[in-house]
């Protein structure tokens, strides 16, 4: 898996994630189990770096980085 998140990215989804969590913990029923799966597919793809909708769709926000003169 090539990573296609950059920095930004990651915090944001890792963010989203968390407070998922917290209202998996705080709500009921199948709120809660939406919350849950959310928080883990926000927190597991912030994780790794990788998200597969955007191989997708073809958008990496992963920046670009130069190559060196060798």
């Amino acid at each position: 898996m090539k990573r296609n998140m950059g920095g930004l990215d990651r915090v944001v989804r890792a963010v989203l994630g968390v407070v998922l969590v917290y209202v998996a913990v705080t709500a009921g029923g199948l709120w809660a189990w939406v919350a849950g799966v959310g928080a883990a597919v926000m927190l597991g793809t912030a994780l790794v770096g990788f998200c597969p909708l955007y191989t997708l769709l073809g958008i990496t926000t992963c920046p670009v980085r130069e190559r060196t003169a060798r």
